[in-house]
């Protein structure tokens, strides 16, 4: 009894002291990884903080003066007929499409899905408290440039889209492959922008859509992240198996319903604070161009900053320049490249100049700023001071369907240049690994992955405004030549 006795305690003992050995392998293995990611983060968001900071903002800022004077201030001559376009081309059934693309309107729905996300909710939060309320104001006026840019890449995008196996496609890495009549450079260009594309848009950026709808869900009706990623993953597959024409049915259906109601519920939250809008529009101009604090609560940060952070968060929020958005434009069905080029004029107006901007009144005249809040979180309390806890319910369900439209976009974006570089064949593989980097970037802290998402962005705009400027010539013809005819 004594040796049995002897030989259990032997064992207990030993079972504790591998515990205790595995335990202190593994937390030291975590605290070594954990260590080397934030060296890693670190690192990178250094990287980022100057290639965002000073170089992207100049280039993208400077390509769209270059194509807003070149063409002759396109952003005001073809304002009205862009819209004229899509009210024209308005149907919630893709009558205009076939099984080898999109109508306009779906092309417009679909780049507005991967415009309006995240960004739109929290980042204009995110450009008040780090710029102050002037931060606006500049936003504007990227947005104003963008709109020739884009206008130019809706174009390129048209002009040199392809049938890939049957199946119309397009994007920068396209019409940057045609740069340097089709040489070896053109085509590592092109090779790059679309690997940057995978990654950036494909799997981090939807990882980190996925994680802000985890972090809402459980932040308002408590679900585990890990429901909601796999519900998300699901639901994104379901869209992703169903091809372009599955997409295109999804994004002209729930963009105009989600955009809508947003912006209605904004209108009312404005109008509830209505003592505060000549306020809020004081504080916006008045900061642009001085220190001074105008509203309570937001501090004047100077006009260096106001103007870094509300470009970059312009930007970053209407993608123009970027190389996203012409991967839907390239596949609408239109008689004339010039065409979709008015409606993508659309795109960057409704992004910054209409849901951005009414984000931002409803934070200025919220008046609730202490400097403590940031980002989604401050949006979150603006909504709760005219709401109540209804206003917390309606920014998570307005958060699921922006980042989930997002998804969808830049997944399609994603799916483009699989089709580039693999052909067809390797676009199951790419839609399982999405949706496992949903799931994924449901459930964990994604900082890291943020950081990435907006290096390997800042590494598409490269090959992208490259392509812009040495093709500026094709723009400006074909777009020439179409007003000659329809002006």
């Amino acid at each position: 009894m004594q040796f049995i006795f002897l030989i259990y305690f032997y064992l207990y003992n030993s079972f504790l002291i591998s515990e205790v050995f595995i335990k202190t392998f593994f937390y030291s293995v975590k605290f070594e990884i954990e260590k080397e990611s934030v060296v890693m983060l670190n690192f990178i968001a250094s990287i980022n903080e100057l290639f965002w900071g000073a170089i992207l903002i100049l280039l993208l800022v400077g390509t769209g003066i270059f194509y807003t004077i070149k063409l002759k201030f396109v952003q005001v001559r073809k304002f009205k007929k862009g819209v004229s376009q899509l009210t024209g081309n308005f149907n919630i059934n893709g009558k205009d499409a076939d099984h080898n693309g999109m109508s306009s309107f779906q092309a417009l729905a679909t780049a507005i899905a991967a415009q309006v996300g995240t960004g739109n909710l929290a980042g204009a939060a995110t450009a008040i408290v780090s710029g102050g309320p002037g931060a606006i104001f500049w936003m504007w006026v990227s947005a104003f440039f963008g709109m020739a840019t884009i206008y130019a890449e809706a174009i390129l995008s048209q002009l040199f889209k392809k049938k890939v196996e049957g199946e119309i496609t397009g994007g920068p890495a396209y019409y940057i492959e045609e740069l340097f009549n089709k040489n070896f450079l053109s085509k590592i260009l092109a090779v790059f922008f679309a690997l940057s594309c995978i990654l950036a848009l494909g799997f981090m950026g939807n990882g980190v859509q996925a994680n802000s709808i985890g972090e809402a869900m459980k932040n308002a009706f408590n679900i585990s992240p890990y429901i909601t990623g796999v519900v998300v993953a699901l639901l994104g597959g379901f869209v992703f198996f169903g091809g372009v024409k599955r997409i295109a049915s999804f994004t002209e259906k729930v963009v105009p319903l989600m955009a809508g109601l947003y912006i209605l519920i904004c209108f009312i939250i404005i109008i509830i604070n209505y003592t505060n809008i000549i306020k809020a529009f004081e504080a916006i101009f008045v900061n642009a161009f001085s220190t001074k604090s105008i509203l309570g609560g937001f501090l004047g940060m100077g006009v260096k900053k106001a103007i870094r952070y509300g470009v970059a968060r312009g930007l970053f929020s209407n993608e123009a320049g970027m190389g996203s958005t012409p991967h839907a434009h390239a596949i609408a069905k239109v008689k004339n490249p010039v065409e979709q080029g008015n409606v993508a004029l659309i795109t960057v107006f409704i992004d910054t100049f209409i849901v951005l901007t009414l984000t931002a009144l409803v934070i200025l005249t919220s008046n609730i700023g202490d400097g403590t809040l940031t980002g989604i979180t401050l949006t979150q309390k603006a909504f709760e001071a005219a709401l109540g806890y209804s206003g917390t319910i309606f920014i998570a369900i307005a958060l699921f369907f922006f980042a989930f439209s997002t998804i969808i976009g830049w997944y399609f974006f994603g799916e483009a240049n699989i089709k580039y570089l693999f052909g067809k064949k390797a676009i199951n593989v790419y839609r399982i690994l999405v949706m496992i980097a949903i799931f994924i970037g449901s459930t964990q802290k994604v900082e890291l992955v943020w950081e990435l998402a907006d290096l390997f962005n800042g590494l598409m705009v490269i090959p992208n405004l490259i392509a812009l400027i040495v093709l500026y010539k094709l723009v400006n013809n074909t777009s020439s030549e179409y007003d000659k005819l329809h002006l």
